[in-house]
C-alpha cells in the first residue's frame, strides 16, 4: 500500500472530541477501565508529545497521546494510548507516530518513557521489559516495557507507577 504524505501537528482541543472517536473505534468498549486509564484521571496529558496525523484533506489518520508518572521519586512519560484508523492501517503510520512522540520527548529533556504493550512490537523502537516497575493491577508484568531516552535513565528506577497529581 503507498502512504500517502501525513501533516504531523500537536493535538489541540479542537481535535479532542475526534482523536476520542478514533480510540473508541481502534480499541475495546472497556478501553477506560485499564490499569493505565487509572495513572491519566484528572491528569493532563503532556501537550507538546499529543500528536494527530491527518491525510492532505485534514481526514484524521492516526493520533498519539502522552502523560506524565511518577516511579518512586522518578518522573516519566506514559506512552499511549496510539491509534491508527482501521483504513490506513499498514501504512507505517503509527511508527511514524512512535518516532515523532520519541524525538519530540528527547528535545523536551524527558529521561525516560515506559508503556503496555507488546514486546516483539516495540522492541523495535528500543522497548525493553522492566523489572522492578509496577503498574496498577490488572496489568501483565510482562507488558510493561520501558525506554531510556537519556543513558542509564532507568538505573535505579523502581517502584509503583503513580499519577503525577
Amino acid at each position: 500500500m503507498q502512504q500517502t504524505a501525513m501533516v504531523l501537528a500537536e493535538e489541540t482541543p479542537e481535535d479532542w472530541w475526534e482523536v476520542e472517536a478514533l480510540y473508541d473505534l481502534c480499541f475495546a468498549p472497556g478501553r477506560s477501565a485499564l490499569s493505565s486509564y487509572r495513572l491519566r484521571e484528572g491528569v493532563d496529558p503532556i501537550s507538546a508529545l499529543c500528536l494527530t496525523a491527518r491525510d492532505p484533506e485534514g481526514i484524521l489518520a492516526g493520533a498519539v497521546r502522552n502523560w506524565p508518572v511518577r516511579i518512586g521519586s522518578a518522573e516519566a512519560v506514559l506512552l499511549g494510548p496510539i491509534a491508527v484508523h482501521p483504513t490506513r492501517q499498514g501504512e507505517g503510520l503509527a511508527a511514524l507516530l512512535m518516532w515523532e512522540c520519541l524525538s519530540k520527548a528527547r528535545q523536551a529533556g524527558w529521561q525516560r518513557i515506559i508503556l503496555v504493550g507488546d514486546a516483539p512490537y516495540y522492541g523495535r523502537f528500543g522497548f525493553t521489559k522492566l523489572n522492578g516497575i509496577t503498574m496498577p493491577p490488572p496489568t501483565n508484568p510482562h507488558r510493561v516495557l520501558g525506554l531510556a531516552l537519556t543513558d542509564g535513565a532507568w538505573a535505579g528506577v523502581t517502584g509503583q507507577v503513580t499519577r503525577i497529581r
